[in-house]
């Protein structure tokens, strides 16, 4: 029964973090675990602690019930919209996931670096 219930809310999980355009790792960051470890939930290989499946519900903006296999998909009301920070591109989040690992030195070497990309005139 435990690993229907784990395959099930992988499969859930999958689903609804491609119908956001998300990465594995966007989705881990948001809900606070490594991104190896969500890449075994969404497998169905575990199952998250309560606090993580509640984090994971709101992130993926659906029901518990939806992510248990309960019922159909449906609005969820509970579930705030994502900040507009989470607009970006998977392109710019990842970027993001990087310079946040970077001493002050290379941050200060990578903002003189972006500042050569941007547009003229602007």
């Amino acid at each position: 029964m435990e690993k229907t219930l784990a395959s099930r809310l992988g499969g859930a999980a999958r689903l609804a973090r491609t119908r956001l355009n998300l990465t594995q790792a966007d989705v881990a960051e948001r809900i606070g675990i490594a991104s190896e470890v969500y890449g075994r939930l969404e497998r169905g290989h575990m199952l998250p602690s309560i606090q993580t499946f509640r984090r994971l519900c709101v992130v993926l903006s659906i029901s518990a019930d939806e992510a248990l296999g309960l019922k159909p998909s449906q609005e969820v009301k509970w579930a705030a919209e994502p900040p507009s920070e989470y607009g970006e591109s998977g392109e710019l989040r990842r970027l993001l996931r990087r310079a946040k690992q970077l001493d002050r030195s290379a941050i200060r070497l990578l903002s003189v670096l972006a500042a050569q990309f941007r547009p003229k005139g602007g």
